[in-house]
């Protein structure tokens, strides 16, 4: 069994190299018209640039999975700032997407917890449908569309999760289909179980990104990993991508659902135990605050296992 490590966005063994700077709507509304152009595109160069640093870096430590950061571009779904951020960044976007082609990278983009299809308001419903947009916009100006993909949540159950549910379908129904077939479903830590994600992302025809710790921390009795990853696999069957799955850590047993700054691998073992015994090939999403560093102490930490080999930079074979 494969095991590939990734983490998110941000490289912390790199200087002053993150993605994600941002510039508030509050501060660009003080700006002078001019003044407000450049400042939009400054951040949203830096932004690309860190990007391609943390793509250079992955290569040489031959890190495959990545999730791009959200915030590349400041104020991109804001009502009142339209503004075009795709041709002025041009050679940058393709860059990124030469280098992802180029070394088979995976990549990925996860929108914020507001980004759901749940809502009675029809407003929240259609920043969904632009924040996804958005997303999409990015992977068509880097030639990866058909290759990332993008993952939110369910979203709320408003005190009525089966309504809810059928609104998400409803709902979803306002999401492009070209930009619908990139999507993938996470189960959370509070409310839709992994077990009712699943059952929408069969539906919907949908691959479902597992998250471990949110399981640990938000799952029924009747609920077992035995039974459900076998039908999560199977949602991606038929897929580019092998099944990927987030892991970490909680950060305390009163802070359950907080990450913790590394991951504690005695914590993961009956998951790793489990993925083990059924032989699948999978990719994990380091979701842990330490980022690239708690990915490379994990790598490491899993070798260390009887049986195990390190096989790459930041894959394994068990």
């Amino acid at each position: 069994m494969l095991i590939r490590f990734g983490y998110v966005a941000h490289a912390l063994d790199l200087w002053e190299a993150s993605p994600q700077k941002t510039l508030t709507f509050a501060r660009w509304s003080k700006l002078g018209s001019e003044e407000r152009k450049l400042r939009l595109e400054e951040v949203t160069r830096k932004n690309l640039e860190h990007t391609i640093r943390a793509l250079h870096y992955n290569i040489a430590h031959e890190i495959d999975i990545y999730r791009m950061s959200s915030s590349i571009v400041p104020l991109a779904t804001h009502m009142e700032v339209p503004w075009d951020y795709i041709k002025p960044f041009k050679e940058l976007y393709q860059e990124i997407g030469e280098l992802v082609k180029k070394h088979k990278l995976r990549t990925s983009f996860h929108p914020n917890q507001f980004t759901l299809f749940t809502s009675d308001k029809g407003h929240v419903t259609e920043n969904a449908v632009r924040d996804m947009e958005y997303h999409y916009a990015l992977a068509e100006a880097m030639g990866l569309e058909k290759m990332i993909h993008i993952n939110i949540h369910v979203g709320g159950a408003y005190g009525d999760k089966k309504n809810a549910v059928a609104r998400f379908h409803d709902n979803l129904r306002k999401l492009p289909n070209h930009i619908k077939a990139q999507m993938t479903l996470e189960n959370d830590d509070k409310t839709y179980t992994a077990t009712e994600t699943l059952e929408i992302c069969e539906k919907e025809n949908i691959p479902m990104m597992f998250d471990y710790h949110h399981f640990a921390a938000n799952h029924e009795d009747d609920e077992s990993l035995e039974g459900l990853l076998p039908r999560i696999f199977q949602t991606w069957a038929g897929k580019e991508y092998v099944p990927k799955v987030h892991v970490s850590s909680p950060k305390s047993e009163q802070a359950f659902r907080s990450h913790a700054e590394y991951v504690d691998v005695d914590f993961l073992m009956p998951f790793l135990t489990e993925l083990k015994n059924i032989g699948q090939p999978i990719d994990f999403m380091v979701e842990a605050k330490g980022k690239d560093l708690a990915l490379r102490r994990l790598v490491e930490e899993i070798s260390a296992i009887r049986g195990v080999r390190r096989v790459k930079g930041a894959a394994v074979e068990w």
